[in-house]
Parts: structure tokens; C-alpha cells; sequence
């Protein structure tokens, strides 16, 4: 009651209050503005050979007059797509492994990978398997029956196979980084839904289309009551290899069809927000994706169309672009296989997908997997027993390997909102540039040849003089 008695008392500590706050903002203002006018280009290098591994090194300085060596000029006034993020796939096995560590070392180990504090990576982005990928212990879907049963109102839908691990480290990533985004991919339907009723290979079966789109509703709605938003979906994970376990044969014609028919107008009745993805298989076919987006019906229901690179060459989602411009592309997996090789895994990657992805239009870059343990494990019966997680979890050791620095050297700075910038194409040294929601620029570039490479950075008529050895990634921010 006391403070009603003397409201005069309360004005001048009101005012005192906002002259504190307006001061403390405009100091931080001014510290953010003498920061970006002293002309100093942050520097982080990834050199595998010598080794130093994503690690800060003295900042280097904008002037006028000459430049040494090739120029890369950065042009942030022609701009291209925005990034949604930078990230893994969280299969069941990654989150069984990372949730049988110590709490203190598992808490360590998430910020560490979600955070962008201190040595924080700053993952963005995230893939789940909706069911099993052939990246857990065993096969299942949300609503396995014995051979023979059906249930075609979804009456014995649960989510229970992803509550033990997956959804108690996704809740803990997401008090770390709320607005991660996330994207779930099916291996299979459940396999009374299937011609072969297995779960690998087979179709789906036409009498089901209606009962599967309304899975991926149930899944959608079930996941965002334990706090968990699913921002995309893929409709089939390569639905080109039936060959996997588990797995699901999904031609071009059978894709349309479902969306038009059943997934699309199911996400309307549900109004769900949930973008609808394509294809989600190698850069070999980009005729996939184009042939379910020349039907207008089914068109209008999708976001975009998903690529893997085990085959083609990605400058093929440029070919999807130029075709549909007005629909996003995005890259959703590459693994690593066993043992790995730092040195050519990251300038493979760094060049095919953190630079050649982005710069043909794709909004995101994810590897495969985030985490197995030091014998590949765990995967189904004829999964992939070779894929080299982006770290190997031995109990509570972890060791950091050729994927978790592929990543980090995006993930970290390129924020999701930043829009990908004009950068020239040099010989030897492929580049890409973003602007980031706070404004800055970021160029990463990787040396792509044997010998040491000095160049220059161009940017709004200020040139800076850099120096990278054989095979070492550049991370440079200003």
C-alpha cells in the first residue's frame, strides 16, 4: 500500500532509471559503432595440416590502396537467399548417445554445439527422423502392429519411441537456443500402410494417402505438446533408395499425388504452419523435384524441394531455381564415412556444400550424422554402419570429427536471417559472402589448392590482405 501513498516519490527513480538505460544504450551504441568503423576484420582459420582447428587469430585491417594477389570483391547490395541455419541431423542414436552422458558433461557438450558463447558453435538447424532413420538401434514407426493388423484411424498413434532420448535432449537444446529450427524426414510409413508391408522398400499404398498425411499431422501436433516446433517436413527421405532400412519407394508422380491429394490439404484443415519440402535425395535428378512442381495442384501446397550430393552436381538446385524462382531449395544431408580424413573431408565439403550450396540458393547446409559411437554404432539391421558422426561419444569422451568443423565454420557466424551477399569467384580460392541480421559481413573461403595463398578482400572500396596455406578454411567477419 505504501507506494500509492507517495506516487511523487517514484518519478525522479523513474527518471533516473530511463537516463540509465537511454546512456547504457546509447554507450553500447557507440562501442557498436566505433567497432565498425575501426576498420578491424575478425579472423578465424581452420587449418587441418598444421592443425589449428576453427580458432580465433589476430584481427587483421581494412585500408586504402593497393591489393595483393587476387581480389575478392564483396558486394553486399546485390543480395540472394536468406539462411534459415547450419546443423546436423539429431538421429535417434545421436540422442540415445548424448543422453546417457553425465548431466554436467551433456549440458557442457550442448552449449558447446548450440550456443554462440565463447567456444559455442552455434548450430542453427537440426533434421529428425520421423520414425526411425536407419541411424537407430531398431526399427519403428508410431504405429506398429502385428503383421496382418491395420489402423486406419491412427487410433494406436504414439510418440512414445522418441520420448526416452530424443525429445528430453531436444527440450534441452531448446533451452539453449529456443529458436533452432526443425526439420522431420520419414524413413518409412509404418508398414501395414505399404505394398510389401515391410519396413524397407515397398510404396504407399493409394488407399493410405489420406491416413498418412493425417501421421504427419498427429506427429506435428503431438510433438509441439511436449514444446517442440517442427518447421518443415520432408515427405520421404531419398524416395529414389528403397534399398535402405528403413526405407520407402516414392516416385515423382506418387509425390504429387500425395500432396494434392492428401499431406497439403490435411495441413490446411490442421492449419498448420509446417512447410511442405520435396524430393529430399541426390542432385542427380533435379527433373524430381520439377516434374511434382509442374503440377500447379500439388505445387501450391510446397515451400521448396531438398537435395542430397551422393550423386550429380550441385549446381543442379540452381537448375530448380531457375525453373520455379519463387520456391526455396534447401540441403539436407551428406555423410562422412569411417574412419574420415579432416584434410579432404573439409575441403570437399567446405567447397561443395558450406560454399557451393549456399551459392546455388539452398537456405540451409546439414550434414549427416550429429553423433555415433567409436564403432558407427548405433544403426538398424542394414543401415549405415560406416557414417562417421560429427562427433564420436564413448561414454562421457567426445571426440570433435571432419563434420563438426564443416559446420562450425558457418554455423557460429552466419546467423539465420542472413542473407547470402554477391562475392567473385576466384580461382583456387572458392569464397561466399552473407550479410547478417546485425549487419555485419561474413566471407568464408577456402584455399583449394596445395600451396599458400595470399589474396585481398574487397569490400565498399576498403581492401584488406589475407593469407591462407593449402587446404586451411577462412572465416572472416567485419
Amino acid at each position: 500500500m505504501r507506494m500509492y501513498r507517495h506516487p511523487v516519490r517514484l518519478l525522479p527513480i523513474c527518471f533516473l532509471v530511463g537516463l540509465l538505460v537511454s546512456f547504457s544504450n546509447y554507450s553500447f551504441g557507440q562501442v557498436r559503432s566505433k567497432q565498425a568503423q575501426s576498420g578491424r576484420i575478425e579472423f578465424w582459420l581452420t587449418d587441418p595440416v598444421r592443425p589449428v582447428l576453427f580458432v580465433q587469430q589476430s584481427s587483421m585491417a581494412f585500408r586504402s590502396g593497393s591489393k595483393d594477389g587476387p581480389t575478392i570483391h564483396v558486394d553486399p547490395t546485390q543480395t540472394y537467399q536468406t539462411i534459415d541455419g547450419f546443423g546436423y541431423t539429431l538421429t535417434g542414436g545421436s540422442a540415445m548417445l548424448i543422453h546417457r552422458m553425465e548431466a554436467a558433461t551433456r549440458a557442457k557438450l550442448l552449449n558447446e554445439l548450440f550456443s554462440t558463447e565463447g567456444k559455442g558453435i552455434g548450430v542453427s538447424y537440426l533434421r529428425l527422423s520421423i520414425g526411425a532413420s536407419d541411424l537407430d538401434e531398431q526399427v519403428f514407426s508410431y504405429d506398429d502392429l502385428p503383421a496382418g493388423e491395420t489402423d486406419p484411424t491412427l487410433a494406436k498413434f504414439s510418440l512414445a519411441p522418441d520420448q526416452q532420448h530424443l525429445i528430453p535432449i531436444l527440450k534441452e537444446i531448446l533451452a539453449i537456443n529456443p529458436a533452432i529450427k526443425i526439420l522431420g524426414s520419414p524413413w518409412s510409413p509404418p508398414p501395414w500402410m505399404k505394398s510389401n508391408g515391410n519396413s524397407k522398400g515397398g510404396s504407399l499404398k493409394l488407399e493410405y494417402y489420406d491416413t498418412y498425411a493425417r501421421y504427419f499431422v498427429k506427429y506435428i501436433q503431438g510433438i509441439a505438446k511436449a514444446g517442440i516446433r517442427i518447421d518443415a517436413v520432408t515427405i520421404q527421405n531419398e524416395p529414389l533408395h528403397p534399398g535402405n532400412n528403413p526405407s520407402l519407394l516414392m516416385l515423382p508422380a506418387e509425390q504429387a499425388l500425395f500432396i494434392k491429394k492428401s499431406l497439403g490439404p490435411a495441413f490446411k484443415a490442421a492449419k498448420l504452419k509446417t512447410k511442405i519440402i520435396l524430393y529430399d535425395h541426390n542432385a542427380d535428378r533435379p527433373d524430381y523435384p520439377i516434374t511434382v512442381l509442374n503440377d500447379p495442384e500439388a505445387r501450391k501446397y510446397v515451400d521448396g524441394s531438398a537435395f542430397h550430393l551422393y550423386g550429380g552436381s550441385i549446381s543442379a538446385l540452381s537448375d530448380v531455381h531457375k525453373a520455379y524462382p519463387d520456391k526455396n531449395l534447401y540441403f539436407t544431408e551428406q555423410w562422412i564415412g569411417a574412419p574420415g580424413n579432416l584434410k579432404g573431408d573439409l575441403a570437399w565439403h567446405v567447397r561443395e556444400l558450406i560454399i557451393g550450396a549456399t551459392r546455388n540458393w539452398s537456405r540451409t547446409v546439414l550434414q549427416w550424422n550429429l553423433a555415433a559411437d567409436p564403432k558407427q554404432n548405433p544403426h538398424t539391421p542394414g543401415g549405415c554402419d560406416q557414417c562417421l558422426g560429427a562427433l564420436t561419444i564413448d561414454g562421457n569422451r567426445i571426440k570433435r570429427n571432419p563434420a563438426y568443423y564443416n559446420v562450425a565454420v558457418a554455423s557460429k557466424f552466419v546467423r539465420p536471417g542472413s542473407v547470402r551477399i554477391a562475392s567473385d569467384e576466384v580461382k583456387n580460392l572458392p569464397n561466399v559472402a552473407f550479410k547478417t541480421p546485425d549487419g555485419r559481413k561474413v566471407l568464408i573461403v577456402l584455399n583449394d589448392s596445395p600451396s599458400t595463398q595470399t589474396f585481398s578482400i574487397d569490400s565498399e572500396g576498403k581492401q584488406a590482405t589475407a593469407t591462407l596455406s593449402g587446404g586451411s578454411v577462412g572465416t572472416y567477419i567485419w
